[in-house]
């Protein structure tokens, strides 16, 4: 039976690596997949890792259909065994439908890959759908740490180094408008106090103790 299987984890955690080598392996096997993204960080219609490897993609931009898609591929006579999808948190919920659908009717598998949560700890609407419709969700093992040497579990935007908990869900990382857009890993507690790297570097010791001990 054909799945739909979401791997998931922050930002840093190789999603995007595991996509790749899983398509490379399907593909030495014989089976004919596509491979789609959205808005991923080279700013092209590909799926690039931070070790450096890339592949050619198909881009999802908020009209595309996969069910129309896929249906066309497949009357005009093209193989299609398996889909790739990356970058999955960007995705419309009625696009994770569209995969939903071709997993059951069509009997294609569909690997996604995606972030659960965005900056402010919200679910994004693409990965909330995914959770409530996949066969399996996966939550790849090796993640990044937060600067305090512990497991990295909640995505934080920063400006100018400060993190900041309003403004849209979406904003590429890396920029210069405002103020300097980045993102960072960061451990849960540390995300709740809005403890970034930049912060604890600013004060003496390694992090703000968190009561004013004023007070006793």
């Amino acid at each position: 039976m054909a799945e739909l299987v979401f791997h998931t984890g922050p930002m840093d955690c190789g999603k995007s690596t595991l996509a790749l080598q899983l398509d490379y392996t399907q593909s030495t096997h014989g089976r004919k997949g596509r491979v789609f993204t959205s808005q991923d960080r080279s700013g092209k219609a590909v799926i690039t890792s931070r070790l450096g490897l890339s592949a050619e993609a198909i881009e999802v931009d908020p009209e595309f259909d996969f069910w129309t898609y896929i249906i066309r591929e497949l009357t005009t006579g093209h193989r299609v065994d398996y889909l790739v999808a990356d970058e999955v948190q960007f995705y419309a919920a009625e696009q994770i439908d569209q995969l939903a659908r071709i997993v059951d009717e069509l009997q294609l598998d569909v690997y996604a890959f995606g972030i659960l949560a965005d900056f402010r700890t919200k679910l994004f609407p693409g990965s909330q759908r995914l959770i409530e419709l996949a066969d399996r969700v996966e939550t790849l093992p090796l993640g990044p740490l937060c600067w305090c040497g512990a497991r990295g579990t909640h995505n934080a935007r920063t400006v100018d180094g400060l993190m900041v908990t309003e403004g849209s869900q979406v904003v590429v990382g890396d920029t210069v408008g405002e103020g300097e857009v980045r993102y960072e890993v960061l451990c849960r507690a540390h995300h709740r106090r809005r403890v970034t790297a930049h912060k604890a570097k600013a004060t003496l010791s390694p992090e703000p103790l968190p009561f004013d001990p004023d007070n006793f």
